[in-house]
């Protein structure tokens, strides 16, 4: 089957109606990543799924952006001429992959095929205002096509843009109180135009609306990773924990799997994680150097 054929499919197998707010369970996918000879994956840093089955796979090593098909068979890679230091990866509604790159303290836009297309932030120059960044680690759309970033590492605060790149405003500052933030390492965006953002080192999901106002704070783990299904279930890599965690809209646990190690189904050190069109998931690993995916059971294909 090519690789056309092979994303329709995986577009209509993907259509059933996903509950909202119900534990699920999943099972891993042995053998699923399909990498070419020589391309060895070093600390596995972001993952996202495309409207058409892709898979996205950013990695530290070599060819650190690796596009595959819906079967998981390897197609392109690239961004070795931009890219220092890989941490998170998103896709938009345009199919456009977004990443941040702690190294380089920027932010970059690219085609599906790998051409940059948007760069912000000043090539190896950490700062706070508003065309700058320190060590941003992720990014989050709004349903207008509004960008978040987590300028994460070192400034502590969320960063908001147009869908053209224009500066909207910011929020947070270094701290442990209510609004500031200690490593802000992940950003969602959910279907009531909330953005949560994952404070790490605070062991907690502080909820903020469009504007930055502070809604809820949500206690009880370590938000390594952050990501939502289309039926706007939220789901965490707790690295700390070496579990992934699903969340009802209020923020509490409503299941949870996993342990440390390096077996099928474990983790060391989840770092990010993302859901496709069946709800399956995907998760990259930095200590143990690998992607999983796992299965949804019960899930309509």
């Amino acid at each position: 089957m090519n690789r056309v054929a092979c994303c329709l499919v995986w577009g209509l197998l993907c259509t059933g109606p996903l509950s909202a707010d119900e534990p699920f369970t999943y099972a891993p996918v042995r053998d699923f990543f399909q990498l070419p000879d020589g391309l060895g994956l070093g600390a596995c840093t972001g993952v996202d799924v495309d409207s058409q089955g892709r898979i996205y796979l950013l990695h530290r090593g070599k060819h650190p952006i690796v596009c595959l098909d819906p079967s998981g068979r390897f197609i392109r890679s690239w961004g070795d001429d931009c890219i220092v230091t890989p941490h998170g990866l998103r896709i938009d509604r345009n199919d456009h992959v977004w990443v941040t790159d702690i190294g380089n303290h920027q932010v970059f836009q690219f085609s599906s095929n790998g051409e940059r297309k948007v760069t912000f932030g000043k090539a190896g120059t950490a700062g706070n205002g508003i065309d700058e960044f320190n060590q941003p680690t992720d990014v989050a759309f709004g349903a207008r096509g509004e960008i978040y970033v987590a300028d994460g590492y070192g400034n502590s605060r969320i960063v908001k843009f147009t869908p053209q790149g224009g500066f909207l405003g910011s929020w947070g500052k270094a701290g442990k109180g209510a609004g500031q933030f200690d490593t802000p390492h992940a950003i969602v965006v959910d279907r009531q135009e909330r953005v949560i953002v994952g404070d790490r080192e605070n062991d907690r999901l502080q909820v903020f609306n469009a504007n930055g106002e502070l809604l809820a704070i949500w206690t009880g783990f370590a938000p390594f990773g952050l990501a939502r299904d289309r039926e706007d279930n939220l789901f965490i890599a707790d690295g700390r924990a070496n579990k992934i965690l699903q969340l009802d809209d209020t923020g509490k646990v409503i299941a949870s799997w996993g342990s440390e190690g390096p077996g099928v189904g474990q983790f060391q050190l989840p770092h990010m994680l993302a859901t496709d069109r069946c709800g399956d998931l995907y998760v990259g690993e930095i200590k143990g150097q690998r992607f999983q995916k796992f299965a949804r059971q019960g899930a309509p294909r």
